[in-house]
């Protein structure tokens, strides 16, 4: 059942508590208590969820197998298996998202169950910002934007509502620079499969040289589409703001065949997804992302969930994607799943505002703040699709992420993001090094005449 917060069991975004966290909270991140971002550092009184650990110290970037991270846990043993069969004994440990999936394909879809292991952290300069950020951030009245937030981190240790959850997920710590190359996989009920290879480019305004962008903005994103040809040269630009109330998101694509830029307001909110065959609305990425304005949101509490994490093994080199894909799911025995503390965020659409989802329940992890399980219901109020996460520690560069699977319940298809099996060399390079000016839309033409 969940574990209820100072007594509070709805809070509505119109009744936001914006208090920072008290200086005898701050003092407490890092100690006997909490972890540096706010996370119980104790395990479960069963022993089944372990005290958390700080990152990985035997494994570094020397540390890869073909291009890819070495699994730290390589032979542990599964612990058991969650099926139909025996679903009602840990029913309270998962998601309505999750046990339709079980009920749904009784003969094939299982959660196998491994030790869990809490071993994400950040670097040291993002927890010492993470510190500064509890006694400075603030949110906006209507809770849209986030003040005096200089660089991302996690600014509220300390959540006294849920929208200073969903903030710490859309603002966390991810690499500060980086360019990716990974696959993006819509699958038919059947199976079948087309993987979509991007290459992304993302750098936080706190990366780049002093002056270069606005307080406001949080992060430059520039996709291009590899393969495959019909989709090759094709180029998505977005500026993301912090405050996208008063300020919306910026936004261009780019045209390999017409050899044009032309401005894109429907990537955002329930605007369909790049090339996703519309498995997934704009907002969907990263678990949540962008304006939170169209809800009502409601902080639930903390409830233990087994969630996918340390998903070293699915992300082998070694793995083909015919390996990972089935109709209906992925394979079961490649993924990984470990019991977590988890918040619970539930989203309401708000009277008179427009979006496919009429409710969303959000699952964020304790360690990471990042959201690993989500259940999305449409205007009817029908369970209509789950995702859960297959996170990972990148233990080279302190960055939790990972990969991430979207079920459509009403049509069997799914959509399977962030897998670079079969990229060939790094996938992720951290540390970009790149100016505003990468990040415009004069850049994407003459990166298309190349």
């Amino acid at each position: 059942m969940f574990r209820l917060l100072n007594g509070l069991t709805l809070i509505f975004a119109s009744a936001l508590a914006l208090a920072d966290a008290t200086p005898k909270q701050i003092a407490s991140l890092g100690g006997p208590v909490y972890t540096p971002v706010g996370a119980e550092r104790a395990g479960n009184a069963e022993g089944t969820i372990p005290e958390w650990q700080d990152g990985l110290p035997d494994f570094g970037p020397e540390d890869m197998e073909d291009g890819g991270l070495k699994n730290p846990f390589t032979g542990e043993a599964e612990l058991f298996r969650i099926s139909a069969a025996n679903l009602d004994e840990y029913r309270d440990k998962l998601s309505d998202g999750q046990i339709t999936l079980l009920e749904r394909y009784p003969d094939s879809y299982y959660l196998p169950i491994y030790p869990s292991h809490r071993i994400a952290t950040y670097p040291q300069a993002v927890l010492a910002q993470a510190k500064a950020a509890a006694a400075n951030v603030t949110m906006v009245p209507n809770g849209n934007g986030l003040q005096n937030l200089n660089a991302s981190t996690i600014p509220f240790p300390f959540p006294e509502n849920a929208l200073e959850v969903i903030w710490n997920h859309i603002v966390r710590y991810r690499g500060g620079s980086v360019q990716r190359t990974y696959t993006q996989i819509p699958v038919t009920a059947n199976g079948a499969f087309n993987p979509v290879v991007f290459q992304d480019k993302l750098v936080f305004g706190s990366a780049l040289p002093p002056g270069e962008v606005s307080e406001n903005r949080l992060f430059l994103y520039l996709q291009q589409s590899l393969e495959p040809a019909r989709f090759e040269g094709d180029m998505l630009l977005v500026h993301e703001n912090i405050d996208q109330f008063t300020e919306p998101r910026n936004a261009w694509i780019y045209n390999a065949g017409q050899r044009r830029v032309r401005r894109a307001p429907n990537v955002a909110y329930d605007g369909p997804g790049n090339a996703s065959d519309g498995l997934r609305t704009a907002d969907d990425l990263d678990g949540f992302n962008g304006s939170p304005d169209r809800y009502d949101w409601k902080l639930l509490g903390k409830r233990e969930m087994y969630v996918g994490m340390n998903a070293y093994e699915l992300n082998r080199k070694s793995l083909d994607y015919k390996d990972i894909i089935r109709p209906g799911h992925i394979s079961p025995e490649h993924t990984r799943y470990e019991l977590h503390r988890c918040w619970v965020v539930e989203a309401t659409l708000k009277e008179g505002e427009r979006h496919i989802y009429g409710r969303r329940v959000f699952y964020i992890d304790e360690d990471t703040w990042s959201i690993v399980l989500k259940d999305q219901y449409d205007g009817r109020g029908e369970l209509w699709r789950v995702s859960q996460s297959h996170g990972l520690y990148h233990f080279d560069a302190q960055v939790p992420w990972g990969a991430e699977v979207q079920n459509d319940l009403q049509s069997g298809r799914y959509l399977l993001t962030g897998l670079d099996n079969e990229v060939r060399g790094r996938a992720y390079i951290w540390g970009l090094k790149a100016r505003a000016s990468d990040f415009t839309p004069q850049a994407m033409r003459r990166l298309g005449r190349r």
